[in-house]
């Protein structure tokens, strides 16, 4: 089973050459990403914007796939913001001057898979071209709002950092087209702005919803004295919190609110409270002085971190729209609510209303774009938006060769390299369920499939009969319990096709595809009780989704030339090597320099030309650290160098080494793909852009139907 570098499925052939001195210079030739798709189940959509007097003109912004532009109502879409960061928070539209679009990097549906944004940008051409303007630090921003009569005036809801404080966070104001930005309200350093509303009669009323939360790599905290609602009636100079009026009394969570544009005196305010009975959805009639809580449906209280949002009908301030597991929506001010189905996927985080005709109605899920024209009734989804969030991907022998992956929230997939005419969205076959991560077909009998749901779910899946067993390892009596990652790794062995390896605080080796297991390795994490607080996790509203579990093993490989030489790095900073087939382990992440404690391993390749010799990679994100950290050894561990250059940007997720060169090596950062021809000394950004310009995409994710898209969100960065 080959295990290459994932960007590199989507090549097509070219050439590296690498000029004399101690500097890398590499021409890349014809060497260019070619895109495979998948688009059937499309992915994570954050934003959505629609020209209001052309709704065939719309805007998507995905959680980790960037900005794609339609002008034929989503016949066709065409990403137009490839060379940025592909995380999406916010897009607004200038409606008055629809080429002028505004997008905010960094996603606010702030899960522990999220990636990071970089600032603000606005394009005046209708996306042809973008221009940076500031906010560097923001990370996630929620919300951009435009003035409709002050043209260059921006109000951005800014979320901030979600692993650590910051003090870029807020509501931010600009009157210069985002020449200076004035930030206007700030409560603390773990405090930003999840919401933002502006009164369309009166744009200097804005009301803001202050969210207080951080993650950390086993927990995370929704909540604190630092949220609350503020408004303000003179363009944010003064803000006043408001308190009372029927709200319950702090602290809060997170909340979303919406002033109906049709009738500004009435707001909407979906509330994460401390108390059960105080969450759910709150309506005022008077501009927020006074309050009733109109609902406590589930879809208002459900997973508030990850699904605040509320639109409100542009021309009927009775009918509201709530994103949640599922959309719900009240044609009655929130008193009672029905639920859609029609086939949309579930967790629902952006819609829009056409002002000119509300029985339009587009939204965006996890699992893409959907739109309807009965108000909300049936909806059919844009099954031509390739924005998958691959956790992790491999390939086969086959010829053309197959390529295996796990999707965030839509399970596990097969597809072709190449297809007679174009790879279809036919093409592509369903695996597995549940959100999707390692994923590899079994070395010599092609119809077996072995993939990963959360939580350490496992299952071997057979293509031929369509049965899948679910092969998960099992504590015996008396055992203590497996902790299994969110991202649970699996690892085929090199040397042997009916070996395979798994790992949670052990780890676990099968010799008959799964059906039994042996345990090879003490406990190999820290074991901190400190950091296994799983079931605690979520702050006001618990999330007891696996999403936390911490001291796990998150990655695992057999050395190519030595089965008794098996890695396993952890989430908590060891990297564990055996060579006497997991009689002893050694932890070795002491011996690399310059690596804080608890930094989280996030590959580990050994080396396929000499034993002894690894590459690795850490990521310290999620404790607030943004720095590099590559190594390798030639030692079995025993001494590390660091192979970090100035060249690199962002934080290391993947390193691989190519099958044939040893000096040739792979490695992907949150921002890019990085190539060393020379064994690590130095490296280059790959930044060839595909021959043919641009692109569009229209029923097929295919080649055929646009070429080289460039993913560069992390998941798709794993191995």
């Amino acid at each position: 089973m080959n295990r290459i570098f994932p960007i590199l499925f989507l090549f097509l052939s070219g050439g590296l050459c690498a000029q004399e001195g101690s500097t890398l210079s590499v021409s890349f030739g014809d060497l260019r990403a070619r895109d495979i798709g998948p688009a059937v189940m499309s992915g994570r959509i954050a934003a959505l914007a629609v020209v209001d007097q052309k709704p065939n003109v719309l805007f998507v912004g995905a959680a980790g796939g960037g900005v794609w532009k339609s002008v034929s109502a989503g016949a066709t879409f065409m990403p137009v913001f490839d060379d940025y960061v592909q995380s999406i928070g916010a897009i607004a539209i200038d409606q008055d001057h629809p080429d002028t679009v505004w997008v905010g990097t960094g996603e606010p549906w702030v899960r522990n898979s999220v990636s990071v944004g970089d600032g603000i940008y606005v394009s005046v051409n209708g996306g042809i071209s973008w221009t940076k303007k500031g906010l560097e630090e923001s990370e996630h921003i929620a919300k951009v709002i435009l003035d409709p009569r002050q043209v260059g005036t921006v109000y951005v809801a800014v979320q901030g950092r979600l692993w650590s404080e910051s003090d870029q966070r807020g509501v931010y104001k600009s009157v210069d087209f985002g020449a200076t930005w004035e930030r206007q309200l700030f409560v603390n350093a773990t405090t930003g702005c999840a919401d933002l509303t502006m009164d369309p009669s009166d744009p200097n009323t804005l009301i803001a919803a202050m969210w207080d939360h951080q993650r950390s790599p086993h927990f995370f905290r929704s909540g604190g004295p630092g949220s609350g609602l503020y408004k303000t009636t003179d363009g944010g100079s003064t803000w006043t919190e408001i308190i009372g009026g029927g709200l319950p009394a702090k602290p809060y969570g997170r909340m979303a609110v919406e002033i109906a544009p049709s009738a500004p005196d009435t707001v909407y305010l979906t509330l994460e409270a401390k108390e059960k009975q105080d969450k759910g959805l709150y309506i005022s009639a008077d501009g927020g002085i006074t309050w009733k809580r109109q609902s406590r449906d589930f879809n208002t209280l459900v997973r508030p971190f990850y699904f605040s949002r509320l639109t409100v009908d542009p021309k009927d301030a009775s009918k509201v729209y709530k994103c949640g597991l599922n959309l719900i929506i009240s044609d009655n001010a929130g008193e009672t609510w029905r639920m859609v189905g029609s086939g949309v996927h579930s967790d629902i985080h952006a819609v829009w209303v056409d002002p000119n005709n509300s029985r339009h109605v587009i939204i965006g899920t996890d699992g893409g774009v959907y739109e309807s024209y009965d108000g909300g009734y049936a909806f059919r989804m844009f099954m031509n938006l390739p924005v998958s969030q691959f956790y992790h991907i491999s390939v086969d022998h086959d010829e053309p060769f197959n390529v295996y992956g796990g999707l965030q929230d839509n399970g596990s997939w097969v597809g072709p390299s190449s297809s007679a005419g174009g790879i279809s969205n036919a093409d592509w076959a369903f695996t597995a369920g549940g959100d999707g991560f390692y994923s590899f077909r079994h070395p010599t009998d092609k119809d077996v499939v072995y993939a990963e749901s959360q939580g350490g779910g496992l299952f071997r899946h057979n293509r031929k009969d369509g049965q899948t067993k679910n092969i998960k390892p099992i504590p015996g009596q008396n055992e203590q319990a497996y902790r299994f990652n969110w991202n649970s790794p699996i690892a085929l062995s090199p040397t042997d096709p009916e070996r395979m390896y798994f790992g949670a605080q052990f780890v676990f080796r099968t010799m008959d595809r799964g059906n039994t297991w042996t345990r090879i390795s003490p406990d190999l994490t820290t074991n901190d009780p400190t950091r296994q607080k799983q079931k605690e996790s979520g702050g006001f509203s618990l999330d007891n989704s696996g999403a936390e579990n911490n001291t796990t093993i998150v990655c695992l490989a057999e050395s190519p030339l030595s089965k008794q030489e098996i890695w396993a790095g952890t989430d908590d900073g060891h990297l564990q090597v055996t060579t006497d087939d997991g009689q002893t382990w050694r932890n070795t992440s002491r011996a690399m320099p310059g690596l804080p404690a608890f930094t989280w391993c996030t590959s580990v390749e050994p080396d396929h030309f000499s034993t002894g010799t690894a590459f690795t990679t850490f990521d310290g994100h999620k404790q607030g650290d943004f720095r590099t950290y590559v190594y390798k050894t030639t030692d079995h561990g025993q001494t590390w160098t660091s192979l970090v250059t100035d060249d690199i940007e962002g934080y290391a997720l993947v390193i691989r080494q190519d099958l044939v060169n040893p000096d040739l090596l792979f490695l992907g950062t949150e921002f890019g793909l990085y190539i060393s021809l020379d064994g690590g000394l130095s490296w280059q950004r790959f930044q060839k852009q595909p021959a043919q310009g641009r692109r569009t995409c229209s029923g097929h994710s295919s080649e055929r139907s646009r070429t080289g898209h460039r993913h560069a969100w992390p998941g798709s960065l794993y191995p």
